[in-house]
């Protein structure tokens, strides 16, 4: 029997600092399987910035965390530290940031394998913002500012999914984009800013707020 855990993809909400409960998080947390769970933080897509770290850490305990600790990726990264903290903790968050950055820090630490080992194991993941994109199928890059075809970013897998995250402003061009190079059956989820979405180990999908669904061969 499978031991997996759902995978939660949160957009999150930027320019929002709540000062109280957030119902999502409680939701993940209660999916961890213990009270007041602790938490890894990975902060590869922001260079291991300490003052989000110390806003998530925030977040997260008036939300019914317990305490949340960094597992440097960038900043004197040390890999024998790294996994002990990662597998100590009840769930593992990877932050926000910027996708590209985050994904080459993975690939530069050799990362995948063992994030995909934890989510086999029962491990709890779970994301923000650039994280979310981090832990699904892939993501789009350019190469230069003239490029307006792009090319596929290949992220974690661990959520079997294409997502972009609070791109509603900009009509989900990215994640178009991003399904315009992927294969013709590829369907993508826009999580709006405030929402977010569950991914079974089954693959079923389940939103939590409001998500916009786009397949390739429906694009505008």
């Amino acid at each position: 029997m499978s031991r997996r855990k759902p995978v939660f993809l949160i957009a999150g909400d930027p320019g929002n600092r709540r000062s109280k409960s957030d119902p999502l998080l409680r939701t993940v947390f209660d999916n961890c399987g213990v009270s007041s769970p602790s938490i890894a933080y990975i902060g590869a897509a922001n260079h291991d910035d300490r003052g989000f770290l110390g806003w998530v850490s925030d977040s997260f305990k008036k939300s019914g965390s317990g305490e949340v600790t960094l597992a440097p990726t960038v900043r004197r990264f040390e890999r024998r530290s790294f996994e002990k903290t990662c597998q100590a903790a009840d769930g593992v968050f990877v932050s926000g940031g910027d996708v590209e950055e985050g994904m080459n820090v993975v690939a530069r630490r050799r990362l995948a394998p063992f994030f995909n080992e934890l989510y086999r194991g029962g491990k709890l993941l779970f994301g923000v913002s650039a994280g979310s994109i981090m832990l699904a199928r892939a993501w789009v890059r350019w190469k230069d500012e003239e490029d307006s075809v792009g090319c596929l970013l290949p992220c974690l897998g661990i959520a079997d999914i294409l997502c972009d995250v609070h791109g509603e402003k900009e009509n989900w061009e990215e994640l178009k984009a991003l399904l315009r190079l992927s294969s013709a059956s590829s369907v993508g989820y826009g999580i709006r800013a405030g929402a977010a979405i569950r991914v079974d180990p089954d693959g079923t999908v389940e939103p939590m707020g409001r998500i916009d669904r786009f397949s390739r061969a429906n694009l505008d």
